[in-house]
Formats: structure tokens, sequence, C-alpha cells
């Protein structure tokens, strides 16, 4: 949680953030596309995927990291099974221009399913299924980063693969299901984000290992030597099912995409699976919406303990988040902007006001 109090149109921090991609780099489009993503983690609550990564993106377009210019290589291309190379581009930009090529053939395909291998990093998760929800089609995304290494399989002790977060957006009347969730206890970046902030303050459960095999909640486990780890979904009594998730999301990014851990890259990267479902081309979509909506309304209505507040859908605080946002302007987690300003004053781009 933030305890910052000041607010920023979200107008005025996408040009800011278009602005600096575009001075390190990047040209209008992708550095637009990339400013909406990460604009859109922040508008959904998801501070540590949001702006957040934008100084970490302008140092990797600095380095030569973050590839600036070209498209991305066809490694394999089927009509409904599409394979590209990033070659390290823009992940947000990436990610978004294989949804815009799913949309067009989804039209002649019942499902079109994208896999990049080399990829940038990616974002939020979250910020890109209601792209696809909005246009009624159903909606999975998921990466893994086969540079990274910070979970232990279940019964191990030494890191091995990355958190692996999988979202999914599923089409409703009103506003959509919107799932991202990792196959790991916690993020790399919220157990990054306690340790570096250097106040002494521990995740709210024992969600990590530390390099002996003993669960832990401070964040520092993840920095000893040899480095302790992320315990996969389901923690010390059920990590066999998160491992389980782990496995899978490994096999639809990198395995499918022909180029992962095996390789043993040195770029911060991701291997990215993507895949649109058309809901007409299966039970109908009247169907499909009558089902979801059915299950939603149960789900809501379900009695809770006395004194606990009603059922909430995945997703439903978050887009009400955004609501609020775009209404009367965005809280940034305190450290973004002092950080951003340093960016700012190097790229020479002029600081928003908050409101």
């Amino acid at each position: 949680m933030t305890n910052s109090t000041e607010r920023y149109l979200a107008s005025d921090l996408l040009a800011f953030a278009t602005t600096l991609l575009q001075r390190a780099g990047l040209s209008t489009d992708r550095a637009g596309t990339a400013a909406e993503i990460l604009l859109e983690a922040d508008l959904m609550g998801h501070t540590t995927h949001g702006f957040n990564l934008l100084g970490p993106y302008l140092g990797e377009l600095e380095s030569g990291a973050m590839t600036k210019d070209g498209e991305p290589t066809v490694v394999a291309d089927h009509s409904a099974a599409l394979t590209w190379d990033g070659r390290y581009l823009p992940g947000p930009w990436l990610v978004t221009q294989a949804m815009d090529v799913a949309f067009e053939r989804i039209r002649t395909n019942p499902v079109v399913t994208i896999v990049i291998q080399r990829s940038h990093h990616i974002a939020c998760l979250a910020a890109y299924p209601k792209r696809a929800t909005d246009k009624g089609l159903f909606m999975l995304l998921t990466c893994s980063d086969p540079r990274a290494k910070s979970v232990a399989p279940f019964g191990g002790i030494r890191p091995l693969y990355t958190p692996n977060p999988l979202a999914v957006g599923i089409p409703m009347q009103g506003d959509p299901i919107i799932i991202d969730i990792s196959m790991s206890t916690t993020t790399n970046g919220l157990v990054g984000r306690l340790y570096n902030e250097g106040k002494g303050e521990h995740l709210p459960h024992e969600w990590l290992l530390d390099n002996q095999g003993n669960a832990s909640d401070d964040p520092a486990t993840n920095y000893t030597d040899p480095p302790g780890t992320v315990l996969p979904l389901g923690g010390m009594d059920s990590g066999h099912k998160g491992f389980a998730l782990g496995i899978l999301v490994e096999a639809l990014t990198s395995a499918l995409g022909g180029y992962g851990r095996a390789d043993a890259p040195t770029t911060w990267g991701a291997s990215v699976f993507l895949q649109i479902i058309d809901p007409d081309a299966f039970g109908g979509r009247d169907r499909f919406m009558r089902e979801t909506e059915w299950f939603a309304e149960a789900a809501r209505s379900n009695p809770t303990a006395p004194g606990n507040p009603p059922v909430r859908l995945p997703g439903s605080r978050a887009l009400q988040q955004r609501a609020n946002y775009l209404e009367s302007g965005i809280v940034l987690y305190p450290s973004i902007m002092p950080a951003l300003a340093k960016w700012a004053d190097k790229l020479g781009v002029e600081v928003p006001k908050p409101l």
C-alpha cells in the first residue's frame, strides 16, 4: 500500500512515460504502447509492475539490452499457431502486436495461439486481458523469464525458475473477470521492493524459503549467498500443486517457443504464451455468457461468515480502482516518482505536476 496522497492525471502520466521512452530511443507508437501498459498496471493497483518498471526499462534501452528497432522474426506460422522470435523488443509492444494479429486471425480460426521467444519483459499481465474481453473474446496469457531463477521446485532449496504468472480474461455482460496470479506465493517485485527499501519490513506470511530450507517472511532471505527462494503457490503445505503449475507455464512458454532455460540466456526477458478463444466457435456466445453470468452471480451471493464482506470476483476490485483513478487521479507508490525524476532530468523531460 502507498502512503502518498499525491494524485496525477492519467493523461499526464501517459504523456510523461511516452516522452521518456521516446527520448530513450523508441518510436512514438512503441513508446506509447509500452507507456499504456505500464499505466494500466498502476490504474489497477499493481504498483510493482507499472511505472515502477519504467526506470528499469529506460536503463535497458540505454544499455542496448532492450532492442529499439525492427520487427519480430517469424519462427513458424500455421495460421492459428504462430511463433515469433521477439529479438528482445519491448515486451508490452510485442504482446499488444501479437494480440492485434490474433484479433485479425480469430475471424477465421476458433482459437489463435501465439508464442514469443526472446521477448523483453512484458510488465503486468493483468494490463492486457481487457483488450480482448472488450471484443467478447476469451484470453489466456502467461510468461516466464528463462534467464531468472527465484523459485525452487517443491522439496528443493535451490532457485530454478520464476513465479510464472498467468492472466485470464473472461468476457461478461458487464465487467469482465480478470485473473492474474503467479504460480508462486509472491512476486519477485514485492520481495525486491521490501528488501530495497531497507525498512526491515517483512512479508505478510512465510512465503519464502531460506537457503537451509526453512520457511521465512524476511525478504533478505532471497539476497543471501547462496540465496533463498520464493515458495511455489501453496507454500510449505501444498506447494507441490504450485510447482506443477509452474512446470505447465514453462512448457507453454519456453518449451513451445523453442527457446528457454536450456539455452542459458543472459538478457532480462520473457517467453510468452498468448491464446485468444472465440466463444462463438464452441457452445455459442449466448450459452457462454449464460454460464459465466450464472456462476458469477452464484459466487457473489454465496453466504459468508458473520461480519465478512461479500465474495469478490477476480479483477472486480482492480477494475473499480481503475475507474476511481481515471476519475480522481492516480496515486503512485511513493518511491516511483522520485526515481523517475532522475530519468526526467537526464532525458530533459518535464515531470508531471500532481493535482
